[in-house]
């Protein structure tokens, strides 16, 4: 009896969705925010359609091209964690050569459109943010030492950088207390997201810094951090670059951030194991906090 041959299964193919998540625009859709709320805080009002477009499209590509390169140099461990095991380059689906590819012209289109249509000071900034997230964070520091997020997160902190010097064309103190602000944010958010899922961190050789030092010492550094943060968003009202009205925002919102970080601070030092249920609340509100604090920003430059 001759054997019926299987017929060979048709190979997927990659669509533009796949493309688009190599780009991680959930992580994107925050940073962008800094961006643009930046903008009419330097502005001090609305800085025009057109600028706001083009640094909107400018930035994703941007910031989506260093998601890209993450993908493609992570791709053997983002294949062994759940939370990432179906991403497009770590499955397969989208080849590394495609995937560099995509991220390659992503930047250099970046570039391009923020040099010639806003300012060359913004195209640089935001290929400082890049080079940081790529080189500094992802190929340098993730795999080497607790302290990747604490040097590698300053990536996250150019984005409002561009949006400032795409409207003035320079950096004054205040644009770098928005840096400063974002820097100090990053450890204590991000921590929360490593407690959550530390197990996976542990499990393909991350250090993060739960695994490396244990819930205690992240519990207090989150606490501390958040601290920072707190203290440093009421600092520009001093310099007069704010009202009252960012400072009340600044005082309530950074009040129930510490609250959040106090809640997750206390049940660990005091001995229980930190659990996912008990990181998951700081962590969901520190985003809605950043978002929070530069619409407040926004709002009080425009406005008062």
């Amino acid at each position: 009896m001759t054997a019926v041959p299987t017929p060979a299964l048709p190979r997927v193919r990659a669509t533009w969705r796949d493309y688009l998540a190599l780009t991680k625009p959930k992580v994107i859709s925050l940073l962008l925010f800094t961006t643009l709320t930046a903008m009419i805080m330097a502005q001090r009002g609305w800085p025009g359609l057109t600028l706001m477009l083009v640094v909107a499209l400018a930035g994703y590509a941007s910031a989506g091209s260093a998601g890209v390169f993450n993908m493609v140099i992570d791709r053997d461990i983002d294949l062994k964690m759940k939370r990432t095991a179906a991403r497009p380059t770590s499955s397969g689906l989208i080849s590394t050569h495609s995937a560099a590819l995509f991220g390659a012209t992503l930047q250099i289109l970046s570039f391009v459109a923020l040099w010639f249509w806003a300012t060359p000071l913004s195209a640089w900034m935001s290929l400082a943010g890049f080079v940081t997230y790529v080189g500094v964070y992802t190929l340098w520091l993730k795999r080497r030492t607790w302290h990747n997020i604490v040097l590698g997160g300053a990536a996250g902190c150019f984005p409002p950088l561009v949006g400032w010097a795409a409207v003035t064309g320079d950096l004054n103190l205040f644009a770098w207390f928005l840096f400063a602000i974002i820097f100090f944010w990053t450890p204590a958010h991000f921590w929360a997201l490593a407690l959550m899922i530390k197990d996976e961190y542990r499990e393909v050789g991350i250090p993060m810094l739960p695994v490396v030092h244990g819930d205690r010492l992240t519990v207090a550094q989150v606490w501390l951090y958040s601290i920072y943060t707190v203290v440093l968003t009421i600092l520009p009202f001093t310099f007069r670059e704010v009202s009252w009205l960012y400072l009340g925002v600044a005082v309530l919102a950074g009040g129930w951030l510490l609250r959040l970080a106090w809640r997750l601070y206390k049940p660990v030092m005091a001995g229980q194991p930190a659990t996912r249920k008990m990181a998951v609340p700081l962590y969901l509100y520190s985003m809605l906090y950043l978002a929070i604090l530069f619409l407040a920003g926004a709002i009080d430059r425009s406005f008062l």
